[in-house]
């Protein structure tokens, strides 16, 4: 009597055991968020930021910054692109000094700013005085399109327009020149808050253009300002056809309160 039931318990035993692993292989794998799948956090959001912000109207995101933040982040007129562009982007700023010199590392920090640049970025120069010299041309804009940035907004000068034309490299400049910063200039820092056309742009803001301008959307109201120029955008699309149909833009603003 005593073998059989040893011999039932370890029938049963083995039969446990089988269950339990059979169980944990059929265990559904612990789920994973989307968090955990980026070690910062960053880049899911970043990814669905630009996104959002290269479907909206610079006008709308312009509108929206100062109805949250009370200030002016558009550039001047005179911040015009080398041929009609739209892009999103996270400023990489860049700062150079006038200063007449022989060293052909005066500028050498500017080309690293380049190297060591992400995809997504916005290239964003302070040329001092220096709307009548050349910031970045053909040579800086290949660099720039092959590491994948956005565009570039130069406060000062570009040229070699027709290359960065041909390989659809986006800038933003003061001017079109083709006067020479070596030797003129000096780097002054990368990675820095700067003033690019009166304009504060700290690193990793926002910098957002299209046709009408460039827009720069700190990073902290960057998920504020685009919800509101998002609502703001299809008020205004949506007025267009009301506007056609009542032949009266009063009666349209009434409805929307958008102008």
């Amino acid at each position: 009597m005593s073998r059989l039931l040893h011999s039932l318990f370890s029938v049963l035993l083995i039969l446990g055991l089988a269950v339990t692993l059979t169980s944990l292989s059929l265990a559904k794998p612990p789920k994973i968020s989307a968090q955990a799948e980026s070690p910062t956090g960053q880049a899911i959001d970043d990814t669905a930021l630009l996104d959002g912000f290269r479907h909206v109207e610079v006008a709308s995101v312009s509108d929206a910054i100062e109805q949250i933040a009370g200030k002016r982040m558009y550039m001047a007129h005179s911040m015009r692109p080398i041929f009609s562009a739209r892009f999103a982007g996270f400023a990489t700023t860049v700062s150079l000094k006038k200063e007449e010199n022989h060293d052909p590392d005066a500028l050498k920090g500017m080309l690293q700013a380049i190297d060591t640049g992400a995809p997504n970025s916005v290239y964003v120069m302070v040329v001092e005085d220096g709307v009548d010299i050349a910031g970045m041309g053909g040579l800086m804009g290949t660099a720039m399109a092959a590491r994948n940035f956005s565009g570039a907004v130069i406060d000062g000068g570009v040229r070699d327009t027709a290359y960065l034309q041909k390989i659809g490299f986006p800038v933003y400049a003061r001017g079109i020149v083709p006067s020479p910063s070596l030797g003129h200039y000096r780097f002054a820092g990368s990675s820095i808050p700067v003033v690019c056309d009166g304009v504060p742009v700290a690193p990793g803001d926002v910098i957002v253009a299209d046709p009408d301008g460039v827009v720069v959307v700190p990073k902290a109201l960057a998920s504020q300002v685009l919800k509101l120029a998002q609502d703001m955008d299809f008020k205004e699309h949506s007025m267009y056809s009301y506007i056609e149909k009542l032949k009266s833009i009063q009666q349209a603003v009434a409805k929307f309160g958008r102008l």
